[in-house]
């Protein structure tokens, strides 16, 4: 299972942060329509684990992922193993769940602004965020490694989060879905 490398941070300088990203690679804007899934009894939540399906709107273009996280692997990042496959329909695999007993734990809409770009050899993604319900902007930087690369994928990640002026001090480890 992919671990999902990942630093989070909250961005001060927006326009500065776009505009280094820009240099890196070409903007994607999407939505990102998110349901998380538990039992009544949230044992997913209260053993680290999130299963969620994820609906991106792009253009014209409409995919919907479900995807399986396990617990956290690294305390200091937040970073979790990772499964993700494409679906057909959210509202068939809602129907689904739902009748296996699970719950919407959570809804959310993300607007983000992608960047897929490579360093140290590995692809990244570097993600801006914004989140109605939330104030002010994140980012998100990351990249998928197997378990014995998290320690060299966490370092490419803060190579690049230094790149776009992001210091240790503005980084995070909030759950949209705390929030």
């Amino acid at each position: 299972m992919p671990i999902e490398a990942e630093l989070k941070a909250r961005v001060r300088d927006v326009r500065g942060v776009k505009e280094r990203l820009r240099e890196f690679a070409a903007e994607q804007v999407a939505v990102y329509r998110d349901t998380y899934y538990d039992r009544p009894g949230r044992e997913l939540t209260s053993e680290g684990r999130e299963l969620r399906v994820r609906v991106v709107e792009r253009d014209t273009e409409r995919r919907v992922l479900l995807t399986y996280k396990t617990p956290v692997v690294d305390d200091e990042s937040g970073s979790k193993p990772e499964d993700e496959t494409r679906v057909g329909s959210p509202e068939v695999l809602d129907t689904i769940l739902r009748g296996l007993g699970f719950e919407h734990l959570v809804k959310l809409v993300k607007h983000c602004a992608n960047y897929t770009f490579t360093v140290d050899g590995r692809e990244c993604t570097a993600t801006l965020v914004t989140v109605p319900e939330l104030d002010g902007t994140f980012l998100e930087v990351e990249t998928l490694v197997d378990d014995n690369e998290l320690t060299d994928g966490l370092a490419t990640v803060r190579r690049v989060l230094s790149d776009l002026g992001i210091g240790d001090d503005d980084l995070t480890t909030e759950q949209y879905t705390d929030a």
